[in-house]
């Protein structure tokens, strides 16, 4: 028996149930087209293929990152944080001891734990001048009188010691490693205490950069540096530039005030036979060779038609060092230590500070076109 109702109803359904069938094949239809059905969210996106009649191959597809970038930060900053301290430094303006217009003033950086037992690595320019008193804050409240053992204006570098035990130490890693591109992670206390522990995130911009710099020792060029568009700020200065290990791999030290988001860092090569014979001996006593030199990257900037391929440009030797008196003068090109190249002022530095003065080194260097070798015994600096 025919129902017309149920009549109705059928035919209606009937219509509905195309229409939407047809609007789900569309939509399945656009959808494959446009790439957003897949059975892996991970898959590579496939790129347009070149035209059979021209014989060109196929770009290179780029295997996208496993790793989820939050992920990494978050994890970084969980384990790092606890190892960042804060540096107040209390300074002396004035020219004079006795001067009636003697002001004193408050400056603020970072620094890294690199010893359970109080060493501190922070820049030159926050702990490495001569101060009233330096005060460093820890993750957990505490502020305890600090000394610097040890600084360096050229490196920008300074170890500050404090009297206590079981701290947190940040591992150190290895900044000659670095791949432009991979992840860089910063923290400190931009802008004062107030945002002490700050984590900002970018990655490694460039490396074995050189910049120059006016200190109040002159003109310097800073080398080797690793360049970062992690935030850096006034305050991030000696904090760590930590990669996706948690590792240390720099010290910020200078951003380009003229720029947004670049920024440097000293390699943390450069410290750590420093560090380790704090760590060892409970001093430093710097060898010394006596020279100071530029690499490839910093011969643009000098005058006088100087060519350099590799090893390093000697610019400066103390007359009273153990260089000179072993014949090594101005325009000599260091080439190797003890069979080692050397093509920057790092490598230098970085192979001298494992030295201990009375040490003696084998320096290969090309002079008026000859290549020479000499033994040579460092000095205490």
């Amino acid at each position: 028996m025919f129902d017309k109702s149920r009549g109705k109803i059928g035919f209606f359904t009937v219509i509905v149930t195309s229409i939407l069938s047809s609007l789900g094949v569309g939509l399945l239809l656009i959808l494959g087209a446009t790439g957003y059905i897949t059975r892996n969210r991970n898959t590579v996106p496939q790129l347009p293929q070149a035209d059979a009649r021209d014989n060109a191959p196929a770009p290179r597809q780029i295997a996208l990152e496993q790793t989820a970038p939050f992920d990494v930060i978050q994890n970084v900053a969980k384990d790092a944080s606890e190892g960042v301290v804060g540096i107040s430094v209390l300074k002396v303006d004035s020219k004079a001891i006795f001067d009636a217009n003697t002001a004193e003033r408050w400056g603020v950086g970072s620094g890294v734990i690199v010893s359970p037992d109080g060493y501190i690595l922070t820049n030159h320019h926050v702990a490495g001048k001569k101060s009233k008193r330096i005060v460093v804050s820890l993750s957990d409240g505490r502020n305890l009188d600090g000394v610097t053992v040890w600084s360096n204006s050229v490196l920008d570098l300074a170890v500050v010691k404090i009297e206590a035990q079981g701290l947190t130490a940040i591992p150190l890693g290895d900044a000659s490693q670095l791949k432009v591109g991979e992840p860089a992670i910063a923290i400190g206390n931009p802008l004062g205490l107030q945002f002490q522990r700050t984590v900002t995130s970018g990655i490694i911009s460039a490396l074995n950069r050189t910049i120059k710099v006016e200190t109040e020792e002159g003109t310097n060029y800073m080398e080797d540096l690793i360049q970062t568009d992690a935030s850096i700020n006034p305050g991030n200065s000696g904090g760590p530039l930590l990669n996706s290990r948690g590792e240390v791999v720099g010290i910020n030290t200078v951003k380009v005030e003229s720029a947004e988001a670049i920024g440097f860092a000293v390699p943390i090569n450069v410290a750590v036979p420093i560090i380790n014979k704090f760590i060892n001996t409970g001093e430093f006593i710097e060898p010394y060779l006596g020279v100071f030199a530029y690499d490839k990257e910093v011969i643009p900037y000098l005058d006088g038609g100087i060519k350099l391929d590799n090893g390093i440009y000697i610019a400066s030797v103390d007359e009273d060092g153990p260089a000179y008196k072993n014949g090594i003068r101005v325009g000599c090109i260091m080439t190797q230590i003890d069979g080692r190249e050397i093509n920057t002022m790092m490598d230098l530095r970085c192979l001298i500070y494992s030295k201990n003065p009375g040490d003696v080194i084998n320096i290969t260097h090309i002079s008026g076109g000859k290549t020479e070798t000499v033994q040579i015994t460092l000095a205490a600096k």
